[in-house]
């Protein structure tokens, strides 16, 4: 048992192992759409599939600014933050929007490979920003699962990115703006 209290799951068993590239291919997705649009048609582009955002070709002067929100259904002026770009992409994870009851507990849609189980809820939102959609992607999904490790781990990666911790307060990191 882990810590937690939760069954530990064999490190390196494929037995029952069940792969879902959902997140990383809608990531991949961006980032080749918005290479290519900007390819065929000679100017640059952002382009967003559910909050993983990809921009290839010249920026407008000021960058691609993207509002950050909690939920990607939340309008654009009821952003917490606006975040601009200039090349590579913009990624969210995070554990309040796809999340339910079963009994007592609250779960998300975030699963720590070391336990098997719905990663620990100490961050809310990470929001990074790197050369590729992907690559956020999945940092910004790693964040989430390493819980009060990520300080460091994005010190490793040196990636921008605004972390909202499960009480609300933000913390930002490696050049990613304060909030104002």
């Amino acid at each position: 048992m882990m810590p937690s209290g939760r069954p530990a799951v064999p490190v390196g068993s494929a037995r029952n192992l069940r792969l879902d590239l959902g997140s990383s291919a809608k990531a991949f997705a961006a980032d080749r759409a918005a290479r290519d649009i900007a390819a065929d048609v000679g100017t640059g582009v952002l382009v967003n599939l559910g909050g993983d955002v990809a921009v290839a070709g010249a920026p407008p002067d000021n960058g691609w600014c993207v509002g950050v929100s909690m939920s990607a259904w939340d309008r654009p002026e009821d952003s917490q933050v606006t975040m601009c770009i200039r090349s590579g992409g913009l990624a969210s994870s995070g554990t309040t929007v796809r999340a339910w009851r079963r009994g007592e507990r609250l779960l998300h849609h975030i699963v720590d490979p070391r336990t098997g189980d719905v990663a620990d809820e100490y961050w809310q939102l990470a929001t990074v920003a790197a050369g590729s959609c992907l690559v956020a992607n999945a940092a910004s999904t790693e964040i989430i699962v390493n819980g009060h490790g990520a300080g460091r781990l994005l010190n490793e990666m040196a990636l921008p990115a605004r972390l909202v911790r499960h009480d609300g307060e933000v913390f930002v990191f490696n050049g990613w703006p304060e909030d104002h």
